[in-house]
């Protein structure tokens, strides 16, 4: 059977592309096993931190984070316009950190001033933890992954030297597998301390908009005058 040019040029460039395929994930294994079997360590290290860091995104981004701006301004403007059970509602139909915060001061009976600030300060001490939640774990794995990196170039060092004096064969390819496993904790590190950036400034964010929304409807519910940034 006859095959076009075309026809095998397209086979001699499907024939390439999978040879380097096979080249690509045999050099990250060469790679990978060069490091020595800390690298198992340092994998598992990542792999817990990054489950903890998709665990925090799905709480913090997801559940607990809302357009915290456009909620503020619509439940401080139903509150002044004496609609306290269509904010009641408003705030039972979400599940995120603001709304819970606004559900419990909203369903107080008492509405001085001491007893709303006792409830929403109570409120925090309930919401503002679960925020936080686990996320001291990530300094700590950042902080192993990069030892346990040091461990294993230390180990592959000793391995190296051993072996060039028993042998008298060059070190050199060894040295440079040696710091495989530093290299390989450093990246983890860096992942985990981005990743924890990340989801603390979310939380930062929230607690912010819980204090801000606390103080206004607060106000809003004694009938004291708004006070907001940009406000005229």
């Amino acid at each position: 059977m006859s095959c076009t040019p075309a026809g095998a040029g397209l086979l001699a460039y499907e024939s390439y592309r999978k040879g380097l395929e096979h080249e690509d994930m045999g050099t990250t294994l060469g790679w990978y096993r060069e490091g020595g079997p800390i690298m198992l360590l340092i994998l598992l290290v990542g792999i817990a931190g990054i489950a903890i860091l998709f665990e925090r995104v799905y709480v913090i981004v997801v559940r607990s984070k809302n357009n915290g701006r456009a909620f503020i301004e619509r439940i401080i403007g139903l509150v002044r316009g004496g609609k306290i059970d269509e904010a009641i509602k408003t705030c039972a139909a979400s599940a995120a950190a603001l709304p819970d915060i606004g559900l419990l001061i909203l369903r107080s009976r008492s509405r001085d001033e001491a007893d709303l600030n006792n409830v929403a300060t109570t409120a925090s001490l309930t919401v503002l933890p679960k925020l936080t939640r686990r996320l001291h774990y990530l300094p700590t794995l950042s902080i192993c992954a990069v030892l346990l990196g040091w461990l294993g170039t230390v180990l592959e060092l000793r391995r190296a030297l051993t072996s060039s004096a028993q042998t008298g064969n060059p070190v050199a390819t060894a040295l440079g597998h040696a710091l495989m496993p530093t290299a390989f904790g450093l990246g983890v590190a860096v992942v985990l301390t981005l990743g924890r950036g990340y989801i603390v400034s979310q939380s930062e964010s929230i607690s912010e908009d819980i204090r801000e929304f606390s103080a206004r409807l607060i106000n809003a519910l004694i009938d004291r005058p708004d006070v907001r940034l940009g406000h005229r």
